[in-house]
C-alpha cells in the first residue's frame, strides 16, 4: 500500500500489535524520578510478546513476561527510607538503566490555567527562580493533549528543580512541594497535569462516571460519542475495504477511481469532551505512585452549581478508581477554592461553586484553601501563588504527614442556632476569630421566611458569630460572601480565612448583595 499513514491508522483503529524489539518504559518512569515512599511501587512497559522482564532496584529484583499485547508490569515493595540517589535496572533482550531516582513524596497538580499559572508569571517571580536551587525537587511537566481513548505514553522528562529548569513550572505546585520540602526535609516529584480553560468533565476518568448516579446526564453523552464513533469506524472499514477492492482491480494504486478515506476523528479527541483529557495527559501516568493530588480548576464550570460537587466526586472517584493503589487507596484530594473574580455573569454563580467546594470537604481525604482575601477581581488569574500553595501545604502537613500542631484551615461553617431576632453561627477551625483588617465583619445578609436577604450586621462572640438585621424579627437563613465580588474579613487566629457559605438551599430568593 502506497499510502503508508493510512495503514498505521488503520493499524491503530484496529488494533494491528507493532514488533517492539527493545524493552521500553513509559516517560515517567525514568532517569531523576521521585518515586513515593511507603507505597507498592508498580512499574510497567513494553516489550515483544512473551519476553521476560527482571526489574532491579537496591535489594529487590522482580520478574514478568509480557502478555500478548507486549505489556508487562511488576510491584515494587514499599520502599521505606527516603533519599537516593538509586539506581534501577530493567532488563529484556535489552538492558535499560534508570538513574538518578530519588524516594520521596509525589504529587499530581492539575485543573486549569491557575494551576498552569507559571512561575515566571507569579509574584516576585524572577527573583523566585533565581533562588529555586533544590536538586532534590523533581519536576514533570506533562504537555497539552486531548485523545478519544487512553494514551499510553506523554512526551515529558523528569528534570532536577533549578533555575535553568523551574520557569516555566506550575507556580502553586512549586510552592506547595516546596513546602513539603522545607518541612518534611523529604525529596518532593512534581508532576504538572494542567491545561487553561479546560472543563472538569474532560478531566473525569471513565470510572468516575461509572461512579456517580447524578452524573448521569454526562454518562450517556459519553457513551453516545463512544457508540457514535465506533459507528463511525465500521463505515470507515466498509469504504476502506471498498477503496481497496478497487485498488487491487485496477492494480495501480495512481489510477484508482478516488483518494482513500480517512479515518474518523474521534468525538472525545478534545479539551472540552468527556474524558479527553484525562485519556491525554492523565491515564498515560497511572499507576505511577503518588502520595496524592492538588487541584486548582472550576472558573470554566462557573454556573453550575451544587451539580459541580458532583463532578468533584466523578473526579475523585475516577482517579482513586484509576490508581487503585493497594496503600493509599483514598489518596488526598486537596484543591483551592475559587478566588473572587468579576465574571460577566450572575453575581451567586461563583457563589454556588463556592457552595459545592465547601460541600466536597465532606469526602473523605479532602482540603480546601480558601482565597477569598487574596485576590485579583479583575484579573483571573491572582499572582499571589505562594499563598495558595502554601495554604494547600498546611492541610497536608497536618492531615497527610500528622502535623497536628498546625492550624490548617480557616473557619468553616458548621451550623446555625436562631435566639429571638438574631442568628448565632458556629465554626469549625474558629479559634481566634477576628476582623482581618479591624474593621466590621463584612459580606453578611441574613433573611426570614419571605427569601428576602438584606444586609445584616455581625459581632464575633467567642467561636461564634451573631448576625442580626433591622426589619429581620425571626431569622430563618443566613448567607455570608454570597457575591463573586466578595472579599470577606473574617479569620480565625491563624490569619486564614473563612470560606463562603449559604445556610439555605433556596433557588428563588433575592440576595442582598446586587
Amino acid at each position: 500500500m502506497k499510502d503508508v499513514r493510512t495503514f498505521l491508522l488503520l493499524a491503530f483503529f484496529f488494533g494491528v500489535a507493532n514488533v517492539q524489539a527493545d524493552v521500553r518504559l513509559p516517560a515517567v518512569i525514568s532517569n531523576n524520578m521521585v518515586l513515593q515512599k511507603d507505597i507498592p511501587l508498580p512499574i510497567w512497559g513494553w516489550a515483544d510478546p512473551g519476553e521476560r522482564i527482571t526489574v532491579t532496584i537496591g535489594k529487590s529484583v522482580l520478574t514478568k513476561t509480557a502478555d500478548r499485547a507486549g505489556n508487562w508490569r511488576v510491584t515494587l515493595p514499599p520502599i521505606k527510607t527516603a533519599g537516593g540517589p538509586h539506581e534501577m535496572i530493567v532488563k529484556g533482550k535489552n538492558e535499560i538503566k534508570v538513574s538518578n531516582i530519588l524516594i520521596g513524596e509525589v504529587w499530581v497538580g492539575s485543573g486549569q490555567s491557575n494551576m498552569q499559572f507559571s512561575l515566571t508569571q507569579s509574584i516576585n517571580g524572577q527573583q523566585e527562580i533565581a533562588n529555586a536551587k533544590f536538586p532534590k525537587m523533581r519536576l514533570f511537566t506533562i504537555p497539552l493533549v486531548s485523545a478519544g481513548t487512553p494514551l499510553k505514553d506523554v512526551d515529558a522528562q523528569w528534570v532536577e528543580c533549578s533555575p535553568d529548569t523551574v520557569a516555566g513550572a506550575s507556580a502553586l505546585l512549586f510552592y506547595f512541594g516546596h513546602e513539603i520540602h522545607k518541612q518534611m526535609d523529604v525529596p518532593v516529584g512534581l508532576i504538572t497535569a494542567a491545561w487553561g480553560s479546560t472543563r472538569i468533565q474532560s478531566w473525569i476518568a471513565p470510572q468516575g462516571y461509572e461512579a456517580i448516579r447524578e452524573l448521569g446526564g454526562e454518562k450517556k453523552e459519553w457513551l453516545s460519542m463512544l457508540n457514535k464513533h465506533s459507528e463511525n469506524l465500521a463505515i470507515y472499514a466498509e469504504q476502506k475495504k471498498a477503496y481497496d477492492l478497487a485498488v487491487k482491480a485496477t492494480n495501480v494504486v495512481e489510477s484508482s477511481p478516488s483518494a482513500p478515506p480517512n479515518p474518523p476523528i474521534h468525538p472525545l479527541n478534545n479539551n472540552f469532551q468527556h474524558t479527553g483529557v484525562y485519556n491525554g495527559m492523565i491515564h498515560p501516568i497511572v499507576p505511577f505512585g503518588i502520595r496524592g493530588l492538588v487541584w486548582y480548576q472550576g472558573e470554566s464550570n462557573n454556573g453550575d452549581g451544587m451539580h459541580y460537587y458532583h463532578l468533584t466526586r466523578g473526579l475523585i472517584e475516577g482517579w482513586r478508581a484509576a490508581w487503585n493503589q493497594q496503600v493509599n487507596r483514598d489518596f488526598p484530594f486537596l484543591f483551592a477554592q475559587l478566588a473572587p473574580f468579576f465574571y460577566r455573569v450572575d453575581p451567586t454563580h461563583l457563589a454556588g461553586i463556592w457552595d459545592a467546594q465547601l460541600a466536597t470537604l465532606v469526602l473523605k481525604n479532602t482540603g480546601m484553601a480558601v482565597l477569598t482575601d487574596i485576590t485579583s477581581i479583575f484579573d483571573i488569574h491572582a499572582p499571589n501563588k505562594q499563598e495558595v500553595g502554601r495554604r494547600l501545604s498546611l492541610w497536608a502537613l497536618a492531615k497527610t504527614y500528622g502535623k497536628a500542631d498546625l492550624v490548617y484551615s480557616g473557619p468553616l461553617y458548621k451550623s446555625m442556632k436562631v435566639d429571638g431576632s438574631k442568628a448565632i453561627i458556629s465554626f469549625d477551625h474558629a479559634s481566634g476569630l477576628k476582623s482581618r483588617d479591624g474593621k466590621d465583619l463584612s459580606w453578611w445578609s441574613i433573611s426570614g421566611d419571605d427569601k428576602q436577604f438584606v444586609k445584616a450586621s455581625a459581632k464575633i462572640e467567642g467561636d461564634t458569630v451573631v448576625i442580626a438585621a433591622e426589619g429581620v424579627t425571626k431569622p430563618a437563613a443566613v448567607r455570608f460572601g454570597w457575591h463573586q465580588l466578595a472579599e470577606p474579613n473574617l479569620t480565625n487566629s491563624a490569619d486564614l480565612p473563612a470560606s463562603p457559605f449559604r445556610t439555605d438551599t433556596w433557588t428563588d430568593a433575592e440576595n442582598a448583595f446586587p
